[in-house]
């Protein structure tokens, strides 16, 4: 993982305009976000949007400071490696002739990826896991053909057990 990239977990009230002001101030100061996904959390007046961005480590600083200037934002957080956990969802359609059924059925299995439509020569694999597994399933499956593919972007919160070597998550607001 490049130290230019970071996952910011952002919690903020959930009214209007509020993710617009997030992303303009992103796109206002140049950096770009590699994903973004919004949804509500445990609050109902509360939505958390994670993002992955490309920066260098010193304008992680300048992002701190700038989204605690923002109205509606409540709390930024990086989400460490190692200290969190990250998950995305894929979509994949391959194409699957009966030929290949077998070895490509053998493949989700072992990244438990889930059968969400077979047709008669393709295959729609639902893969939820960390956004390696599914980098990793994503490159297994392309020589096949693959066709279509979504992703649904990092979703991630701080893990729930911290041992003595780990250090409290790194709050940026």
């Amino acid at each position: 993982m490049s130290a230019r990239r970071h996952t910011i977990s952002v919690l903020l009230e959930n009214k209007p305009g509020a993710l617009t002001r997030v992303t303009s101030m992103f796109a206002r100061r140049g950096y770009n976000i590699e994903s973004l996904a919004v949804g509500p959390t445990e609050r109902h007046d509360v939505s958390r949007i994670t993002l992955r961005v490309d920066c260098e480590n010193q304008p992680l600083e300048q992002i701190e400071k700038q989204m605690h200037k923002l109205v509606n934002v409540l709390r930024v957080q990086e989400l460490v490696p190692g200290e969190s956990i990250e998950r995305e969802l894929a979509l994949l359609k391959v194409a699957a002739p009966p030929s290949a059924r077998a070895e490509l059925m053998a493949l989700g299995e072992v990244f438990n990826a889930r059968v969400a439509d077979l047709g008669p020569d393709s295959i729609v694999f639902e893969l939820t896991g960390s956004p390696e597994d599914v980098d990793a399933f994503e490159e297994l499956v392309r020589p096949h053909g693959l066709r279509e593919l979504v992703r649904t972007g990092r979703i991630g919160l701080t893990r729930a057990a911290r041992g003595a070597n780990r250090s409290r998550p790194k709050v940026l607001v």
